[in-house]
């Protein structure tokens, strides 16, 4: 049993070119949003389940990858093309090289995934959804009926997801749904990225059954949104080296501390300090559990009682600060 499952439907092979005193050095490496939350829960000593689709030569590279990286990796397997990208950092700046989603997903195939992620997230404290490479690689309803699947078996379920995908899982009652800010406005739920206007949507997406709301707003205080009102949590301030996989860490550090029976309010300031670290870092969903530990003690938790709103729990569902609980009962039962 691993304490986590995540659904990350096209993982992304990654090679990146940089600079070396002695000529070029050619980085491999697994990538794409479902394994960056899942390197960064190995990280923070959180056992993961990955079920994703592996295609071709490019998914049995793959597979090798994840696994030496400790991640269990169930996965549905097909001939045809995989995720991928070329990107040459010699000079400084990324530049795209080649970068290909992968073949869609067939009927199938995406009933065998929908089926693993099931299995596999039978014994499992929380299930994390994770965003395809590309946005025709899978339908965006699977998301609504996992959600609604994985909920009806009492399993806490986490997404970091945008456009369709994020409407999806709002449709399926979702427990905890982060996304940033200009997704927010992206998907027309924010007009702009003022905190009243944040916490307007944030209140909306309550009202249609997502038990809570957390919002990244790129270097600015994030917001979280639960049954007890609007808090800010201000992330330790720190030079920026690479901002990709931020925001796939903070989930990550939410998720870790959610399944050792940390209450939400809690378990964000974890997130926090692990995004916050990634940005330092060449390396997407990486960092020292220690130095998250100590850059946890520096984040910063205010309430914010003027933006509060009815925030009563949705009708038959389990109230964030309850997914705690379900960890806890959870491990009770392993001992």
């Amino acid at each position: 049993m691993s304490d986590v499952t995540i659904l990350a439907p096209s993982p992304t092979l990654t090679v990146t070119v940089e600079d070396h005193p002695q000529g070029s050095e050619i980085h491999v490496h697994a990538g794409g949003q479902g394994v960056w939350q899942a390197r960064m829960l190995r990280r923070l000593d959180v056992s993961v389940t990955m079920c994703c689709v592996l295609s071709g030569e490019i998914g049995r590279t793959l597979r090798h990858l994840l696994e030496d990286e400790g991640i269990t990796v169930v996965a549905v397997e097909r001939e045809g093309r995989g995720s991928a990208y070329l990107h040459d950092r010699r000079q400084g700046q990324r530049i795209v090289i080649a970068e290909e989603d992968g073949d869609p997903l067939d009927r199938h195939t995406r009933d065998d995934l929908y089926g693993a992620v099931l299995r596999s997230s039978a014994d499992s404290r929380a299930v994390l959804l994770s965003g395809p490479a590309g946005a025709e690689t899978v339908p965006a309803d699977i998301y609504r009926r996992l959600t609604i699947d994985l909920r009806s078996a009492q399993r806490p379920v986490i997404a970091d997801l945008s456009g369709e995908r994020l409407q999806a899982v709002v449709d399926g009652g979702v427990d905890v749904l982060k996304v940033s800010h200009e997704e927010l406005k992206a998907d027309g739920l924010a007009r702009d990225g003022s905190v009243p206007e944040i916490a307007r949507a944030m209140h909306e997406l309550r009202t249609r059954g997502v038990g809570a709301v957390i919002v990244t707003r790129s270097s600015e205080p994030l917001l979280l949104l639960d049954d007890h009102g609007v808090l800010e949590v201000s992330l330790p301030r720190l030079e920026e080296n690479e901002t990709r996989g931020a925001g796939d860490s903070l989930t990550a550090g939410v998720v870790a501390a959610l399944t050792r029976g940390e209450g939400l309010r809690d378990a964000v300031t974890l997130g926090a300090a692990a995004g916050a670290l990634n940005v330092t870092r060449h390396g997407l969903g990486t960092g020292d559990a220690d130095a998250i530990a100590q850059l946890r003690e520096g984040v910063q938790v205010h309430e914010l009682p003027q933006f509060d709103a009815d925030a009563a729990v949705p009708q038959g569902r389990v109230s964030p600060d309850g997914l705690a609980a379900l960890a806890e009962a959870d491990e009770e039962e392993e001992e």
